[in-house]
């Protein structure tokens, strides 16, 4: 009877039961070797892992390479016309923090602070769009916050936690990831002290919420509602530690330049012997900003220490309005030209037409995201009728330019 016993075959691998590599019979028609059920194993461990947020062997994943800043330089370039200065600020800033946190392990007493972001520039000169650049090139959570919304707690508006909320949000709850990303706080400016005499009343959505972001800024560990404060209360609260978040700032500080040119003693208005000298020298003053020129336009000394890293962005000249209208990848010009094409139509901005449309955004001081509107308001009329057309090219030109912003009234937002 000891012949006829049966020989077990892997039935993953097909391997035969051997004294090497033995065959279990695991379940009526499941055999597997012990090479198999090892496999199997290790497979299970890492799965788990992974859903807990771990990289499959633990630590080795922890410290990660970081872009060196002339490469963070050279990827915004792809992106962001101009802006040399803010760039170069940017990229150094942002690859000392995470240098600061892949650091963190290191066992001396020197203990590398976070470099935190302000970035102070006219409306449309690409301050929201660098740092989505930046947190696209570097893989980590990202997201916009805009500070108007934002009140003291108990008033209504929302939280100072709801920035963390949306950081969460937007890595899926994955609170270890969440702790190494960009907040970017937009219209910081909006939140100044209205005044200087505290008397008057509670100033509960500027220098109350320049108090609250405090401790988000300098790091500390926040409790923060998953589904925002005030409409689930019963919600359990999540911790977040905010050392290792890099936060952005970004402002236009409308009006900062005559604290500027107080400051420099230099006058922002009026004529001199040199009009056009004198003009350039107005238009770059927010170059010259400096802490206490915040300091004057409303924001506290305190949170103006949180945001060391301070630099400016330039207002956007005729030859950036021209290359951003057609040199990135995704140029506005590229975008409607793609849209003719489904229809079969081959659409043309001549050369005239592109130096009219920087023109108008400079006229009407619109910066870069005043450049879609004008367009979108050119191409109307023909997006509305050449898909009814036979007509396979269509050139737009500075008379049609000038025609259809004439019909819109665009007019009118001169002066």
């Amino acid at each position: 009877m000891a012949g006829s016993k049966e020989t077990l075959i892997c039935s993953m691998c097909g391997h035969i039961d051997d004294k090497k590599t033995p065959v279990v019979k695991v379940l009526d028609g499941l055999n597997l070797c012990t090479e198999c059920i090892s496999f199997i194993d290790d497979t299970r461990d890492s799965q788990l892992a992974l859903r807990k947020g771990e990289k499959s062997k633990g630590k080795a994943s922890k410290k990660t390479s970081i872009p060196k800043p002339k490469e963070i330089k050279e990827f915004l370039d792809q992106y962001v016309v101009g802006q040399e200065e803010a760039k170069k600020y940017l990229s150094v800033a942002v690859y000392n923090h995470y240098k600061r946190i892949n650091s963190q392990d290191d066992k001396d007493d020197v203990d590398i602070e976070k470099s935190n972001i302000i970035l102070v520039g006219p409306t449309g000169t690409g301050k929201t769009l660098l740092a989505k650049t930046i947190a696209r090139l570097l893989d980590v959570p990202f997201t916009i916050v805009d500070a108007t919304v934002l009140t003291e707690a108990g008033y209504v508006g929302e939280d100072i936690e709801s920035l963390l909320t949306r950081l969460l949000q937007a890595c899926d709850y994955d609170v270890e990831r969440a702790e190494k990303g960009i907040v970017f706080i937009d219209e910081i400016d909006k939140i100044a002290r209205k005044s200087d005499n505290p008397s008057i009343t509670r100033d509960v959505s500027g220098e109350g919420v320049q108090q609250g972001l405090l401790k988000l800024l300098e790091g500390s560990t926040v409790l923060v509602p998953p589904n925002g404060g005030r409409k689930h209360p019963e919600q359990k609260l999540i911790a977040v530690d905010t050392k290792n978040i890099l936060f952005i700032c970004g402002g236009a500080f409308d009006g900062i330049e005559r604290k500027i040119a107080s400051r420099l003693n230099t006058h922002t208005v009026g004529f001199g012997q040199d009009g056009k000298e004198a003009k350039k020298k107005r238009e770059n003053l927010m170059q010259f900003v400096m802490p206490q020129d915040l300091k004057s336009f409303g924001l506290i000394p305190e949170i103006i220490g949180r945001l060391p890293v301070l630099t400016s962005l330039e207002p956007l000249d005729k030859e950036a309005l021209l290359k951003i209208l057609t040199e990135p990848k995704n140029a506005i010009t590229r975008q409607y030209e793609k849209l003719f094409a489904m229809d079969g139509v081959d659409l043309k901005f001549d050369e005239s037409a592109l130096n009219k449309i920087a023109d108008k955004a400079i006229e009407y001081k619109l910066g870069a995201r005043g450049l879609r509107s004008i367009v979108e308001t050119i191409m109307v009329d023909a997006m509305y009728e050449m898909p009814s057309k036979k007509e396979k090219m269509f050139v737009i030109d500075a008379d049609y330019v000038e025609k259809q912003l004439d019909k819109a009234h665009f007019h009118r937002m001169e002066g």
